[in-house]
């Protein structure tokens, strides 16, 4: 505890003398750094680094901190609860950082005028007052690269003009950008965003991705009260230049194993056909993982604050009704009374599985036999019952 402590001493001696430097030995940069592995870092992430040539300071200030040991930092999270924080650390440890995790750092160091470098040292130093620095964090629309963006327009004495946003983008195909080799991730990611995650959204939406941000800041410019204009990045460079972490794609992919579902709901399908005999354990295993993950879906939908999944249209899939009906499902099946839950399951997966191509969602392909083993599997139980009357 004394260490921690000692250590924000020295952060808030070094922000003081950063600010108390001379005007022409200040430089402020925008950092970007390269995806990780883990899937908070699979689409980087931004920072700002404060450089005082005069006192040998160095510090970075990052919007991205937060600590898994939160209390109850799952269920605020799926909420979309989660709380940020500014932190200010030495740039050595920030780049050994960075640099033991592969992950390349990119400098762009920004076109300020002297009073637009203090104006901005005093927006980033109010920010980490303990009553300022923690934030909610939204994925989408408040994040570390949103931040960074604001603070920098809010220095400025005049207008940051941007170029042209890159077209037909949305919130999950710049997703889909990120998270190539990462199959499971962007499968539970997909699963997750609604109808309103594919809508086209404009170059300011785009800024949420930190290489986004870096591409539009690299041919911005500032035209400024005075009308003169200038760029808002003065020179770039790499400075962490690593090999790429190597993201281990798994053999067994979300669509290979979706697949292999469906080929066992077909043999399980076709045996019970041939033994007359409904094998209630295999419904009882597979309806249930329908009702979790529509449990989960179902409170994202309802319940959650995270951006765009309230428009979710795979809470048709996945909803918590299979896992309420299981009694009654295990009670039918044991007693060989005919369910009429499976005979409405069939056409409604069936309505599902035709609109599926037409929905203004779009949908992770894994999905697709997912929704086909429920069919088989519901369609074998009716022919079953048939075939004993």
């Amino acid at each position: 505890m004394k260490k921690i402590r000692l250590w924000l001493v020295c952060m808030w001696l070094a922000v003081f003398n950063v600010l108390h430097a001379q005007q022409d030995s200040l430089q402020i940069s925008l950092l970007t750094c390269s995806p990780g592995t883990e899937i908070y870092s699979l689409f980087g992430h931004t920072a700002l680094r404060v450089q005082n040539f005069s006192r040998n300071l160095d510090v970075v200030f990052n919007y991205g901190m937060f600590s898994f040991n939160t209390p109850h930092f799952i269920y605020r999270f799926i909420k979309g609860e989660t709380d940020y924080q500014l932190g200010v650390i030495p740039y050595v440890y920030f780049e050994a950082e960075y640099a033991e995790r592969g992950s390349s750092v990119y400098q762009q160091v920004l076109n300020l005028s002297a009073e637009e470098k203090q104006t901005l040292l005093h927006l980033l130093t109010e920010n980490y007052l303990p009553e300022n620095r923690t934030y909610r964090y939204n994925y989408f629309y408040d994040n570390c690269t949103t931040r960074a963006r604001d603070q920098i327009e809010r220095c400025i004495k005049g207008t940051v003009v941007y170029p042209d946003s890159f077209p037909n983008r949305s919130f999950r195909s710049i997703v889909h950008e990120f998270t190539v080799g990462a199959a499971w991730d962007e499968l539970g990611i997909d699963l997750c965003l609604g109808a309103e995650a594919d809508t086209p959204i404009d170059k300011r939406q785009q800024m949420f991705s930190p290489f986004y941000m870096k591409e539009y800041a690299s041919d911005a410019y500032i035209i400024g009260d005075n009308g003169q204009k200038r760029p808002l990045v003065l020179k770039e460079e790499k400075v962490v230049d690593v090999a790429p972490a190597e993201i281990h794609s798994s053999f067994l992919s979300p669509l290979w194993c979706a697949t292999f579902l469906l080929a066992i709901s077909v043999l399980i399908g076709w045996w019970q056909w041939r033994r007359n005999k409904i094998c209630w354990i295999w419904e009882l295993l597979l309806f249930g993982a329908q009702g979790i993950a529509g449990c989960i879906i179902a409170f994202l939908f309802f319940f959650s604050v995270h951006p765009t999944v309230g428009s979710n249209w795979l809470l048709i899939l996945f909803n918590p009704i299979p896992l309420l009906y299981l009694p009654f499902m295990v009670y039918f099946s044991v007693t060989r009374r005919k369910d009429w839950y499976h005979v409405v399951n069939m056409v409604y997966l069936t309505l599902f599985i035709v609109i599926f191509p037409f929905c203004l969602q779009e949908f992770n392909l894994t999905v697709l036999p997912l929704a086909l083993s429920l069919l088989v599997t519901s369609a074998s139980h009716v022919l079953v019952l048939s075939k004993k009357q």
